[in-house]
């Protein structure tokens, strides 16, 4: 596979999600990701269960650090100070997701790098971000639903505020990251000048309030959670349930209501001055929702799927057994060597494709695998204590 990152070195101190997440997508793109590990067990995702691979490995920590380097350092060491030194002289960027008051504490920000290396790109992803009054602060992606409006947005309007089923800020706050962190270095190439990048979680999870943002911002118009997940201004749009289970119908343009009437055999309804255009719909919302509810519930999920499917967007609910074992799912699935699983390890590919071929999984590496072939046996500095990380 073509691999446009090849070259790029990326030393990495992070731990956990978010940032993980954003330097494994460089390194599945043919960055060298090294992931500078404390000697007292590393990233603490190592030790995330219940599923777990040997010693210091486990299946959470496989998910977020597939094709990544591990070099066991103390920083607080002179020697391992020393060597991860020596590193910054042959790296392009340097990534961290400590928590906001550490890097400089620990002399990992451009500051304090520069005279090492002029060029390098320092990037830190906190949970509230550098120089602000909660950059001391430890924070997680379900705080930032919560904090950032997600939680009031989702689930039905007479439940309790819920938060999503996966951790999108960790996995939208590192895709940030890993952005921000190749045109920085795209910059410092062209200026020969590094600098500092920042991302939080809670800045990301704001960003991602999108167009109900604008709205509010400049109507003071709030989004509220509406039943059956439904967009706020668009009808159709949103849960049916089927004989047998659930469909998600979504009639954004105008044509797909007139194409879905004409599909399920049901004219009567485009034709019918309530239904008539996107305001009228709106308006007339709990009782067309009753008109689908009859139709959908008269055959199972399949049937509807099979009916419209390439007409209208529709898609049946999967949980998360059907929705891996799904056709769909399968060229996005492979099986990669593992020493400690004999019979090898299922995981997800990266959502992108170059040239049509996807990137080729690599196993993490075990703590510290790469330490004496990039530093040597007299470098590692092994008597340090972990900092905290976030995110």
């Amino acid at each position: 596979m073509h691999q446009p990152l090849e070259g790029l070195r990326i030393l990495t101190i992070e731990q956990y999600g978010a940032a993980p997440y954003g330097t494994q997508l460089l390194a599945a793109l043919g960055a060298e990701v090294i992931k500078i590990e404390n000697p007292d067990g590393g990233d603490t995702s190592r030790a995330a269960g219940p599923y777990y691979l040997g010693e210091n490995d486990s299946q959470f920590f496989q998910t977020f650090n597939r094709g990544k380097k591990s070099v066991v350092l103390d920083l607080k060491s002179p020697e391992g100070r020393a060597g991860f030194e020596a590193l910054v002289k042959t790296a392009d960027a340097v990534a961290n997701n400590l928590r906001g008051d550490l890097p400089a504490k620990m002399k990992v920000d451009y500051p304090a790098l520069k005279a090492i290396k002029g060029d390098i790109v320092c990037v830190h992803l906190s949970a509230y971000g550098r120089g602000y009054e909660r950059e001391a602060w430890p924070g997680y992606d379900y705080l930032m639903q919560a904090e950032a409006g997600f939680l009031s947005l989702t689930g039905e309007p007479d439940g309790p505020p819920a938060r999503f089923g996966l951790s999108m800020v960790d996995f939208m706050t590192g895709t940030m990251m890993a952005m921000s962190l190749l045109a920085a270095i795209h910059g410092a190439r062209s200026r020969g000048v590094g600098c500092d990048v920042d991302v939080s979680l809670l800045d990301t999870a704001l960003h991602q309030l999108s167009y109900p943002a604008t709205w509010y911002l400049n109507e003071g118009a709030e989004t509220t959670r509406l039943s059956r997940s439904s967009h706020p201004s668009v009808v159709p749009s949103q849960l049916f349930r089927t004989a047998d289970g659930w469909v998600f119908l979504m009639c954004q343009l105008p044509k797909f209501w007139a194409v879905f009437c004409e599909a399920v055999g049901r004219n009567d309804l485009a034709a019918r001055p309530e239904y008539a255009d996107v305001a009228a719909r709106r308006e007339n919302r709990d009782a067309l929702q009753g008109e689908l509810d009859a139709l959908f519930m008269t055959q199972p999920t399949a049937h509807w799927v099979k009916l419209l499917g390439g007409k209208v967007p529709v898609a049946p609910v999967h949980d998360i057994a059907s929705a891996l074992d799904a056709p769909t799912a399968a060229h996005l699935i492979e099986t990669i060597e593992h020493p400690d699983r004999l019979d090898g390890l299922k995981l997800l590919r990266e959502p992108f494709a170059i040239n049509g071929e996807r990137p080729t999984g690599r196993r993490a590496p075990k703590l510290g695998e790469h330490t004496d072939a990039l530093l040597g046996p007299a470098r590692q500095g092994r008597d340090g204590k972990r900092d905290e990380a976030d995110g």
